[in-house]
């Protein structure tokens, strides 16, 4: 069962001029078409070739011995998981059951926004902030390089990634500013509220 490559949900220029047709000329087109291509040559023929590709993750996190699929495999999910997060006008507020749970586990929105700024500024070099259900808890999350939240038993609902090759182009250094971008005009808070829905 291969990995297939995914359609972006919107134009390539969609969400400019936050990320620009540049980027993901790169960030989609380059690097993503190569994890998702790595990841279906390594699996081919192995134990692994049949799973879902988050079976193989979780499976493969922390083997040494597995680190080339796992990373080829968590950064081709993570991606594609992220793209599906933006959507061309979006940031805003979320509504409905999602509102009240960020209220509730975060005292209000304002401060999930900026512990979710924070998550991602101050990830040391390449990684994702998430947002997270843990048992039952919203909670914000960082993790490094390709690592997601099926790596500690949590659901994803939202991640930005901050490598730099997500927004050097537009921002250079300047990554609290794509954070904050990428919170006010990018958020797409209806598939967050789905990954929500369906926890």
């Amino acid at each position: 069962m291969s990995y297939e490559f995914p359609e972006l949900p919107y134009a390539p220029d969609a969400l400019a001029p936050y990320l620009t047709a540049e980027i993901f000329s790169y960030h989609y087109g380059k690097h993503h078409a190569a994890y998702v291509t790595n990841y279906n040559k390594l699996v081919k023929d192995t134990e692994y070739a049949d799973l879902p590709i988050e079976t193989v993750v979780k499976k493969t996190y922390g083997d040494p011995s597995q680190a080339a699929i796992f990373n080829n495999g968590a950064q081709a999910w993570n991606h594609t998981f992220y793209w599906n997060c933006m959507k061309p006008g979006g940031g805003g507020t979320p509504t409905g059951a999602l509102a009240e749970k960020i209220t509730a586990d975060f005292g209000s929105f304002d401060q999930f926004k900026t512990a979710f700024k924070q998550a991602g500024v101050t990830q040391f070099g390449s990684g994702w902030a998430w947002l997270v259900l843990d048992n039952g808890t919203l909670k914000v999350t960082k993790t490094l390089n390709a690592e997601n939240p099926f790596c500690f038993n949590q659901v994803p609902l939202l991640t930005m990634d901050v490598w730099e090759h997500a927004y050097y182009l537009v921002y250079q250094n300047r990554r609290p500013d794509y954070a904050q971008d990428f919170i006010d005009h990018l958020i797409n808070w209806d598939f967050v509220s789905t990954q929500y829905a369906a926890a």
